[in-house]
């Protein structure tokens, strides 16, 4: 790695899972420090980051939607709102290590956060702080994935990095078969046609259309995101 960071400006998107662990509470400060911990040195290069993050260890609408009493839209408008949560904790914690951040959230909640505004988030991401996205597209049945392709081409982010609990894209689920196998690089047409699964193809498609590679890698393992931004290659990376 050499220190220097190959993209000026990135999109992040982190799982709700990211915010705690299996079993545990819906926010562990554990886990959040361990988001900060892999960030904040990326901010420190002068790398411009915005994040997207989910809200399944808040409010999983895939699996609330399942349940008679909660219609679908209603299932994936608690989630959106649970990203949310999650997005104030992240901009809290950043600035308890003296980065500033700014949440910017798809559905007004004027009390706590800004709206989301194209130009806005361009601006803060000018002036060196990390933007948050939050409330995913605004609208139901649309993923975070797809959210996260949405905002990276809105914000020209030269990449999107998907952070994941394996070491990138396999052609079966490692943490179930011991014997899958991993790609080091992908085509969108690969994914799509293949149906890989690593992405929503919705957010595939995007990425495609706007040419932003996408790089999948893990997360937890110490100083990845540094590595990824600085150009090494870890994970699985797609793009053309």
């Amino acid at each position: 790695m050499s220190g220097q960071p190959r993209y000026q400006r990135v999109l992040l998107k982190v799982s709700g899972e990211g915010f705690g662990s299996p079993g545990g509470s819906a926010i562990e400060a554990g886990a959040v420090a361990s988001l900060l911990d892999e960030i904040v040195p990326v901010v420190e290069m002068g790398v411009q980051v915005a994040l997207v993050v989910g809200g399944g260890n808040i409010v999983r609408a895939r699996d609330l939607a399942g349940d008679a009493h909660v219609e679908r839209v209603t299932a994936d408008y608690m989630g959106m709102l649970g990203t949310v949560i999650n997005a104030l904790c992240l901009r809290d914690a950043l600035a308890g290590r003296g980065i500033d951040a700014r949440v910017l959230s798809a559905i007004p909640v004027a009390a706590v956060c800004e709206p989301f505004v194209r130009g806005r988030a361009i601006q803060h991401l000018n002036k060196g702080r990390v933007v948050v996205f939050a409330g995913g597209t605004g609208s139901p049945f649309f993923t975070t994935d797809t959210c996260a392709s949405l905002r990276a081409s809105e914000i020209e982010a030269q990449v999107l990095l998907k952070a994941t609990k394996v070491d990138g894209v396999f052609d079966s689920d490692p943490e179930v078969n011991a014997d899958a196998q991993k790609y080091d690089r992908l085509t969108y047409p690969q994914v799509l046609t293949e149906r890989l699964g690593v992405m929503d193809l919705t957010a595939v498609s995007m990425c495609m259309e706007s040419k932003i590679p996408i790089v999948v890698f893990q997360l937890s393992r110490p100083g990845s995101l540094a590595r990824v931004v600085c150009g090494e290659d870890i994970g699985t990376t797609i793009s053309e």
